[in-house]
């Protein structure tokens, strides 16, 4: 039998749905894990990461079952969820690879400045205090506002890592695009494709 034929699009169609289900469990588990140990205090980062990753295990799901079924109605919602899902990830992930130095800046101001509890995980973890600069009269969970004049700001050091961390996840985003385009892709094979092994049932 040679590749692209019922079965081979089967199998690699249930291979590439059941990496989904490990990629989806592992947003569950680090963000939980985060959430458990403190790491992350912020309950709607925490609940962001968990809904993307309930969201991809219920696509996931569907996908799987479609293939394992041939079910032509689950593989054509299927097919429609990722594909929409691909143009949201790729223009995602082109933004974040395309944006420069002035607007990074912008987008964590409006970052820092909407979550007290993400201020509070950032200056813990980087130790630093403030964005621009460090308030002397106010509250930092940073080890160094014991000695309030040695603290940073953390605006620069945040600046200073963001270009690498919009690279990575541009990267990753631009990545899982295209195993959504070709998961679409094999959908759409396997949809119009017939079992054509002995005993196999009708074509749905």
């Amino acid at each position: 039998m040679v590749c692209g034929g019922f079965v081979c699009t089967k199998n690699s169609l249930c291979a590439l749905n059941i990496l989904y289900v490990m990629v989806s469990l592992l947003l569950i588990g680090v963000a939980a894990w985060g959430k458990w140990f403190g790491l992350v205090s912020s309950f709607r980062v925490v609940a962001g990461i968990i809904g993307v990753g309930i969201f991809l295990l219920f696509v996931a799901f569907v996908g799987l079952c479609g293939a394992l079924k041939h079910h032509q109605v689950l593989l054509f919602f299927y097919m429609i969820i990722l594909f929409l899902v691909f143009m949201v990830q790729l223009s995602v992930s082109a933004a974040c690879l395309a944006i420069n130095k002035e607007q990074q800046k912008e987008l964590l101001e409006v970052g820092w400045n909407k979550s007290e509890a993400t201020q509070k995980d950032v200056e813990k973890s980087l130790n630093c205090c403030g964005f621009f600069h460090p308030d002397y009269n106010g509250t930092c969970d940073a080890g160094c506002f014991s000695n309030p004049l040695s603290c940073n700001p953390c605006g620069p050091i945040i600046q200073s890592h963001a270009e690498e961390v919009l690279r990575f996840v541009g990267g990753i985003g631009c990545f899982f695009s295209f195993t959504e385009i070709l998961g679409v892709w094999l959908t759409h094979r396997y949809r119009n494709q017939k079992d054509s092994r002995p005993n196999s049932g009708a074509f749905l």
